[in-house]
């Protein structure tokens, strides 16, 4: 058993902050406009970059880096949500994506 809440994309709410924690070559190829991006191997030298205070959204491409830095988060004391399916159902769900590339975005 956990101690963070696991949830599906949909059930993100509005104006979440969403920490995706992919690496640099997916997060160019397509991203949730808005995101926060910190590649999961980055998240402990970059923790002050993130609000203790605030609810954060876990994602990646599919859910299992997002779970472990989700259960990192929460042992530092932060509100750490993993979301289940990942990217992969944020783009089956038909979401908006973004890329950093100037091509169309996809979900590597």
């Amino acid at each position: 058993m956990s101690d963070f809440d696991t949830v599906p994309v949909h059930d993100i709410p509005d104006g979440a902050v969403m920490l995706d924690v992919r690496e640099d070559y997916e997060w160019v190829a397509g991203h949730a406009e808005g995101a926060v991006h910190i590649p999961m191997d980055q998240i402990p030298a970059r923790l002050d970059e993130l609000d203790p205070d605030e609810d954060l959204y876990i994602i990646c491409r599919t859910g299992g880096r997002s779970f472990r830095v989700a259960q990192w988060l929460t042992g530092q004391g932060y509100t750490a949500i993993n979301v289940a399916g990942g990217m992969d159902q944020w783009l089956e769900l038909g979401k908006p994506l973004v890329s950093d590339n100037g091509l169309k975005p996809i979900v590597l």
